[in-house]
């Protein structure tokens, strides 16, 4: 809007995510509202490592950033270095490597996936677990690559369905993965169901993307 010759450095820290029975009104994921203005900058982190110099790497930069947290990472702990520290936008984390198919995602269901992953590699399936850690900008080229060469594909976004994260990544492995045939199954989302997050316990805990549910959808890839 002003040709390169303003600049707007402002971090808007933004809670999200289910879990904590805060119904509709507080459970909302809105990453993929944020991403989908062009100009800003998302973050998400799953670990209190990323956290860290994400959050250095957001204050450092010249544009708006909205740093997306899940209230139910706060309590999490892991390693984190004392020294300054930052990871550059659009650099995706790949957390477990495997050949057999790919899983893509982000914040608090980067657990969920690596659950997932650890109850099949019992069974000898070896699955990729990406984590995005930027949705805006996006590391296409981290996922392109191992959807290439793994040829089966579940995105895990815990947002609704609809213009989401995981929709907007299986249409951009559906477009542009190369040779198509490379890819060997259709592609699985798994996401919440597109209705507003329920206040009942029992029924939140379903809406919930879990990780058997992320297995399920590996095992579907895989036939």
């Amino acid at each position: 809007m002003f040709g390169g010759k303003a600049v707007t450095p402002v971090v808007i820290l933004a809670m999200q995510g289910a879990g904590l029975r805060a119904a509709a009104q507080h459970s909302q994921m809105l990453t993929s509202l944020f991403t989908h203005i062009p100009g800003l900058k998302v973050m998400c982190p799953s670990t209190p490592y990323d956290a860290k110099s994400l959050l250095i790497q957001a204050i450092r930069d010249n544009d708006q950033v909205i740093f997306c947290e899940h209230k139910l990472l706060y309590g999490r702990e892991g390693d984190v270095p004392k020294e300054s520290y930052a990871t550059p936008f659009g650099e995706a984390n790949i957390v477990r490597d495997g050949d057999d198919a790919t899983i893509v995602t982000y914040g608090r269901m980067v657990h969920y996936a690596v659950d997932a992953a650890e109850r099949l590699a019992k069974d000898g399936i070896e699955v990729d677990v990406i984590d995005l850690r930027t949705t805006s900008p996006l590391d296409e080229e981290t996922i392109l690559e191992s959807a290439e060469r793994t040829g089966r594909v579940v995105v895990v976004d815990e947002a609704n369905p609809r213009c989401s994260i995981a929709s907007d990544i299986s249409a951009l492995i559906a477009q542009r993965a190369f040779p198509f045939h490379s890819l060997k199954a259709t592609i699985e989302m798994v996401t919440a169901p597109h209705t507003p997050t329920p206040f009942a316990g029992v029924l939140e805990d379903m809406y919930i993307p879990s990780a058997a549910q992320i297995e399920e959808a590996v095992l579907k890839v895989r036939g």
